[in-house]
């Protein structure tokens, strides 16, 4: 490892816990040191073997067993053993980003808040669908004064794990406090739809915002400066549709997965995978000032 990487190690072998791999190899910032799950012979785990990370089977028991000091731990797991984890963790140094549906942590999204990462040693991202909705949404409510307002994202049942669909409940709640963190509306409604269509859709986030004074003009250029600066996160965002109609404004927007990993339609793992790495990186900045001359 060098020496101005921070050490990482990433709680989950599926198809987001590869991704994370496979970013903090492309990092300058960050190096991978363990991946984890549950039994030694899953999938995952033998893909992340051959990408040359170290793997170890057994959960958090054995990351925190590793004998490594991890600076950065990726928890890809579910909302239910997150709590855990983080009882684990707090308190050593060590900086968590939940990429499960929980609401614990700081609320993070990195075209929103994400200077605000580095401030906080346990980082929440809400979910897929706020994290490609929230850039949207958040830049409308600093013009306009929200009474109202709901996402409704559309992802392939190929690319919704089983923990995905265990936190189902914990999805929609954590998306809702957090539209109505950062709107400062005081009605928010989130929902999910798993689509088995084939062949799969790509992922998609449909916005509904009621504020008065809302016109179309405004409404796309705002939007379209929220897009513009996804895309330097994630390269496959886009507007599909945006329509004013009296004081109702709906906007549409797309995620096309970009990585080599990555299946096309999986545009909601990959929204969420870049937002943690943004958010872990942006610790490394922070921690490690010779970071901050390669970042120049």
């Amino acid at each position: 490892m060098a020496s101005n990487t921070l050490n990482a190690a990433v709680l989950g072998s599926g198809l987001l816990g590869l991704d994370l791999v496979e970013r903090m190899q492309n990092s300058p910032y960050l190096n991978c040191g363990l991946v984890v799950g549950r039994t030694a012979r899953s999938r995952g785990l033998i893909q992340a073997a051959e990408l040359g990370c170290a793997t170890a089977p057994g959960g958090v028991t054995a990351l925190l067993d590793s004998g490594q000091r991890f600076d950065i731990v990726f928890d890809a797991t579910n909302a239910f053993e997150h709590p855990d984890h983080w009882a684990r963790f707090a308190g050593t140094g060590t900086v968590l980003i939940d990429l499960t549906p929980t609401s614990a942590g700081a609320l993070i999204a990195p075209t929103v808040n994400g200077d605000q990462a580095a401030r906080h040693q346990h980082i929440g991202l809400v979910s897929c669908g706020g994290q490609a909705s929230l850039p949207v949404l958040h830049a409308l409510a600093q013009h306009y004064r929200p009474r109202y307002v709901e996402m409704v994202a559309t992802a392939a049942s190929v690319s919704v794990g089983r923990a995905s669909r265990l936190n189902l409940d914990e999805y929609v709640e954590t998306t809702q406090d957090a539209i109505r963190q950062f709107t400062a509306t005081g009605v928010a409604k989130a929902m999910l739809n798993i689509s088995a269509a084939a062949p799969p859709p790509p992922f998609r986030v449909a916005m509904t915002m009621v504020a008065p004074g809302v016109e179309q003009g405004p409404v796309r250029s705002v939007v379209e400066a929220a897009a513009a600066a996804m895309r330097t996160v994630v390269p496959g965002y886009r507007i599909t549709s945006c329509t004013v109609s009296g004081d109702t404004a709906r906007v549409i927007a797309e995620v096309t997965a970009t990585r080599n990993r990555m299946p096309v339609h999986a545009g909601n793992l990959e929204v969420i995978s870049a937002a943690a790495i943004y958010a872990a990186e942006q610790h490394a900045l922070v921690k490690t000032p010779a970071l901050k001359e390669i970042a120049r």
